[in-house]
């Protein structure tokens, strides 16, 4: 398999209204590979949002790119001109925003919105086949009398309704790459069901890069996982090194923090603090102030990050001995 997507040494911030720059994502290394599905998990404020936008270069204006590349295909997105990211943006890589009914505009049909990206990336399509391209995305989403509801506005849709019109409007391109952001987040759990069964078989046409702070849909969808915290990745591996042998204290206290069928009336664990605000990030491991097991180094040293697998690598002292190759974010 070849890279589809590759974060190397990546890293932005914003500028705050004294024109000072706040770092958020730092140093970020990862990469998705053609036909496999990424989960990129962390709390909210970890920069998952933040990263998936990079991609998509949709950015607020505030935000400074600091340095790195974001390689689709070998080529670096960061350099692309606005028209040249209109051109891939929809037709490329396509994504499917966290809440629908901001995403949809109110005043145009839904028919209109799915099949305008066919109509601006595919200008010869003529509107007879533009129609039947949207009724099929409509029918493999399973939204019943499709010709009907495609007339109708969002808010004639329930809340899984619009979920799925939007990755009908993320998928009639045919997209190489979908992210999806919190895509079943505001699902009930039968929709949600129906929702990651539809993205199960994305899979077997393309690329997913999964945001999302539920391990059990990563677990659901994901061949690898990305473990974020404040603007850094912690840990990175497959689903089954992440989800049965973690490393790092985050991660860790992620996965203690899941229910189970054993748990009973046990209280469940949950991670002290929270995530803090840019401007109060550590100079050394930003989970530092969380971490039950810091130690000095961490409060002032960012911790290099180590390969301890194959395709398994954690950035924290606790597992960096001196021993063994250390990672290279170059050649990740």
């Amino acid at each position: 398999m070849s890279r589809l997507i590759e974060f190397k040494n990546y890293s932005m911030g914003f500028r705050d209204e004294d024109g000072r720059v706040h770092n958020l994502l730092d140093n970020i290394c990862f990469s998705i590979e053609e036909g496999t599905a990424v989960g990129i998990v962390g709390e909210s404020g970890c920069g998952k949002s933040m990263t998936s936008l990079s991609i998509m270069g949709l950015l607020p204006p505030s935000v400074v790119i600091q340095g790195g590349e974001i390689l689709y295909k070998g080529t670096d997105l960061l350099k692309k001109s606005k028209t040249e990211m209109q051109e891939i943006r929809g037709k490329e890589i396509a994504m499917i925003f966290q809440e629908p009914m901001t995403a949809l505009n109110p005043v145009h049909t839904i028919g209109f919105q799915i099949g305008e990206a066919l109509k601006i990336h595919f200008p010869d399509t003529s509107k007879e086949d533009i129609q039947k391209a949207v009724i099929k995305q409509l029918e493999l989403v399973g939204i019943p009398n499709p010709e009907a509801r495609a007339m109708q506005y969002p808010h004639q849709f329930s809340g899984g309704m619009r979920q799925r019109a939007m990755i009908a409007m993320a998928l009639i391109c045919q997209p190489k790459l979908l992210i999806a952001d919190e895509a079943t987040t505001a699902l009930d759990v039968t929709i949600q069901a129906q929702v990651l069964d539809l993205m199960k078989r994305l899979k077997e046409s393309g690329s997913l890069m999964v945001v999302t702070h539920n391990l059990g849909v990563v677990a659901e969808l994901c061949d690898e996982v990305v473990v974020m915290y404040a603007g850094r990745v912690v840990e990175r591996g497959s689903l089954e090194a992440i989800l049965d042998h973690p490393l790092h204290p985050y991660t860790k206290g992620l996965m203690a923090a899941i229910p189970t069928m054993t748990s009973g009336d046990e209280e469940l664990y949950t991670i002290p603090g929270s995530v803090p605000n840019i401007e109060n990030f550590e100079k050394g491991c930003r989970f530092s102030p969380r971490c039950e097991y810091c130690l000095d180094k961490c409060k002032d040293d960012v911790p290099p990050t180590k390969q301890v697998d194959d395709r398994h690598y954690v950035q924290c002292w606790l597992t960096f001995d001196g021993e063994g190759a250390d990672y290279d974010n170059n050649n990740s």
